[in-house]
């Protein structure tokens, strides 16, 4: 007789931010039955992951942290990746997550079992099932490669940001840096003073204002420690600075001009050359893609080992990166090492190729082009899963951290909700999806996002963008703050019940 696969009420993938606070709002209902799956060695999901040189949070460390566990003891404004880490793997252990968590456990599919009411999940170290099923693999989790002629002939030492190669000495070497986005302008200043040369190639200029960063004080970490609701004050007051930057990317981009011209003040004190402010200056509206923040990117960009090209890359040879100028002239630039900046697949998370319906079609496939969720966390035919960090919940302002723990007290609610009435199925009306997010593709209207003139990782390949929310965040956590059974097809599995009877 073949063993029955170890059963659990809720299965988690992924242990970064979104897995470790699901798991402690579980733990603090009291519902223990529940599993972690970490592809990795440890948690911590992206910050465990992107360690490369000068990695650091783009918001302050008051906000970028759960509201169960504020941290007193931050040593800066914007923390650091290895104090991040160590934030969370502090609090994990705090509430006893680690027991919870199956490491180096990859999710290869999970698939709905109607027949059971319940999710099948294969690893690559076996098979389990879970009634509930939460994904927190993060829009961050997946490098994107990009797709450039001959990169695969590449005869010296490529590495993307986020798998960051520690072995590899920069001293130097000839370094291609392909991307500037937020990780690139961290580490750029770190590594050029190694590189012989070091040239960027650079698509498109993003806006990269100046960092308010600092030492946080001995008197503010003691004040923190001793003052009960000092560091409340503290954040709430970030928060609330953070959230009026709606009225301009999504209110009034008109307003948005002061920010450009800080902006373009940030490379006017930084690079004298004018051919190179030409370069580094964005010609779209800010906020369109991600606003960046640095005080030495500009800087290095001026220093004599750096080249910043614009010209279109058209191949990767052995030893060199072809570009090609608008007249149609090539130049070949010799490099020995190639580090990718390129980003992530954020519309298109792999982990929903990985997740099926009863019809076997998986979340990727169902999605299509039209990446959408109900609340931005269930998603109609997938029943019985929550997906942390999902459609149109992203921020291009503030702390993803609040929306996550938004997302976590509604899924919270509906755990709540089915086992106080006895129900074990859910799942979200497709016209109740439909109509939600009608309402964020019209809010969406107008917005920097859609209308700044850029093309960034926000939008689809129809230029749609189910990455973004498209305004205040506390609007967010109201519409999430209670769970709505009446947008839900809700049940009890009649089967296991008489089944129940039955034995009694």
């Amino acid at each position: 007789m073949t063993e029955a696969p170890p059963h659990h009420r809720v299965a988690v993938i992924g242990s970064g931010f979104a897995g470790i606070g699901m798991a402690v709002r579980l733990k603090q209902a009291g519902l223990d039955d529940f599993v972690i799956l970490e592809r990795a060695h440890d948690l911590g999901g992206t910050w465990r992951d992107n360690d490369y040189p000068g990695a650091a949070c783009d918001v302050p460390s008051h906000l970028y942290s759960w509201s169960f566990a504020l941290n007193p003891t931050w040593s800066r404004t914007f923390s650091p990746q290895p104090e991040i880490w160590d934030y969370m793997k502090r609090v994990a252990g705090e509430y006893e997550i680690p027991g919870h968590v199956l490491y180096d456990h990859d999710v290869t599919s999970a698939h709905w079992e109607p027949e059971h009411n319940r999710w099948r999940l294969e690893t690559n170290h076996g098979t389990l099932t879970a009634q509930f099923l939460v994904t927190g693999a993060g829009p961050l989790a997946d490098p994107s490669i990009p797709d450039i002629k001959g990169i695969d002939t590449f005869e010296g030492t490529m590495f993307h940001s986020a798998q960051w190669d520690h072995e590899h000495d920069l001293e130097g070497r000839k370094i291609a840096v392909i991307g500037t986005g937020a990780s690139a302008i961290q580490f750029v200043p770190e590594i050029q003073p190694k590189a012989e040369r070091l040239t960027l190639f650079q698509r498109t200029a993003p806006w990269v204002m100046y960092r308010h960063d600092r030492d946080i004080t001995k008197l503010e970490r003691w004040l923190y420690q001793n003052i009960p609701g000092a560091q409340q004050v503290a954040r709430k007051s970030i928060y609330w600075g953070r959230e009026n930057y709606i009225f301009g990317f999504a209110k009034n981009p008109k307003l948005l001009k002061v920010v450009e011209a800080l902006g373009r003040s940030n490379i006017n004190r930084s690079v004298d050359d004018p051919a190179l402010r030409a370069k580094l200056t964005p010609n779209f509206r800010a906020g369109c893609k991600r606003i960046l923040m640095s005080n030495d990117y500009y800087p290095t960009l001026a220093q004599p080992n750096v080249d910043v090209v614009t010209d279109g890359i058209v191949e990767v040879r052995a030893n060199s990166v072809v570009t090609r100028d608008a007249d149609g002239t090539e130049t070949e630039h010799e490099v020995d090492t190639i580090i990718l900046g390129t980003g992530f697949h954020v519309s298109d998370p792999p982990i929903a190729q990985r997740v099926f319906n009863e019809d076997g079609r998986s979340l990727s496939d169902h999605w299509g082009t039209e990446v959408q969720a109900f609340r931005g966390t269930t998603v109609a035919g997938f029943p019985n899963a929550f997906v942390l960090a999902g459609p149109n919940t992203g921020l291009g302002h503030t702390s993803q951290v609040f929306m996550i723990e938004a997302q976590i007290r509604y899924t919270m609610q509906a755990l709540k909700y089915l086992c106080r009435n006895g129900l074990d199925r859910m799942d979200v009306h497709p016209e109740a999806q439909r109509r939600y997010n009608d309402m964020v593709a019209k809010s969406m209207e107008g917005t920097v996002w859609v209308s700044g003139g850029c093309d960034s990782w926000y939008l689809n390949d129809q230029g749609r963008n189910t990455t973004l929310w498209p305004t205040f965040t506390w609007n967010f956590a109201l519409r999430t703050r209670w769970f709505d059974p009446h947008n839900y097809d809700l049940r009890v599995d009649r089967s296991r019940t008489r089944r129940a009877r039955v034995a009694a």
